[in-house]
């Protein structure tokens, strides 16, 4: 599309072209995500969501088991993999050639998903703060990584949602840390500002603002917005109720240039992708130009 910068990432041995914005759907196999609509348990869930996600127009489906909301209750490794390796056989018998990303922080989960199930991307919200062995097992791995930035954990992030200057603050750790992945080897890094971890109401909108500037980096940016609290307590609705608002953020970030969308409704990002990509081959200035 025009103004992205044409990233590839190596999945399974095929190239993904980022430079097209890609839909990244969300499924969910724990009891307590926030969405309540996303939580699918049992095989006739999983698959019917798969089934949706891939006929709705994604491109990647993110299997995440450990609930990453504000305050969620902790989980072992092993009742962990365990919802993870149910979820990975359903899906792979529900569609063989989907792409599939796993939401995890530990690189042993990540290890047993990837090298045992034939996951392609793992998606780490802690950006390899909660699992010190992570970096190493990607680089083993030698597949494509999601860096997000957050402090503390899942139970502790909000609280340590402070910043002088939350633009520069996000835009350095992550370069610290994208640095270190690419002296360890790993080629396919994908960065996440992390919106809604470790970030107040405010602090969510500035990075949205600024995502432009993130493009320093040179990585592909991933958007992660799907009916969090950064819509819903703006506009002072439910989880529920948050799908136009979801919308209109990933149209502005689409306009700043994000690579990908992490969404619960994949039929509504796709859409958002195509008006996007159509108005845009109309704009002879293409994305982000706009004052």
């Amino acid at each position: 599309m025009k103004g992205h910068i044409p990233y590839y990432i190596n999945v399974g041995g095929q190239l993904m072209d980022l430079s097209e914005p890609q839909v990244m759907g969300i499924l969910n196999v724990t009891p307590d995500s926030f969405y309540e609509n996303s939580r699918q348990q049992s095989e006739a869930q999983i698959a019917g969501r798969t089934e949706q996600i891939m006929e709705e127009g994604a491109s990647i489906i993110d299997i995440g088991a450990y609930s990453t909301r504000p305050g969620a209750a902790d989980i072992s490794a092993k009742e962990e993999m365990e919802r993870l390796a149910f979820a990975l056989q359903t899906v792979r018998r529900t569609a063989p050639q989907a792409v599939i990303s796993i939401d995890t922080f530990r690189a042993d989960v990540a290890r047993r998903c990837v090298e045992e199930y034939g996951a392609h991307i793992i998606n780490d919200i802690s950006g390899g703060e909660l699992d010190k062995d992570m970096f190493r097992t990607m680089a083993e791995l030698n597949v494509p990584y999601i860096l997000t930035h957050m402090r503390g954990n899942p139970q502790t992030m909000q609280q340590e949602a402070t910043y002088q200057d939350v633009t520069k603050e996000v835009i350095v750790h992550l370069g610290h840390r994208l640095e270190q992945l690419r002296e360890m080897g790993v080629c396919d890094v994908i960065l996440d500002l992390g919106f809604g971890f470790a970030k107040t109401l405010d602090h969510n909108y500035e990075l949205m603002a600024h995502l432009q500037a993130f493009k320093v980096l040179q990585a592909p940016l991933l958007v992660g917005v799907s009916r969090k609290s950064m819509v819903y307590r703006l506009l002072e609705c439910t989880p529920q109720e948050a799908l136009n608002g979801t919308t209109a953020l990933h149209t502005i970030a689409l306009l700043k240039g994000a690579n990908i969308l992490r969404v619960h409704d994949v039929r509504a990002a796709a859409e958002a992708i195509s008006i996007v990509k159509e108005t845009l081959k109309h704009d002879g200035g293409g994305i982000g130009t706009t004052k």
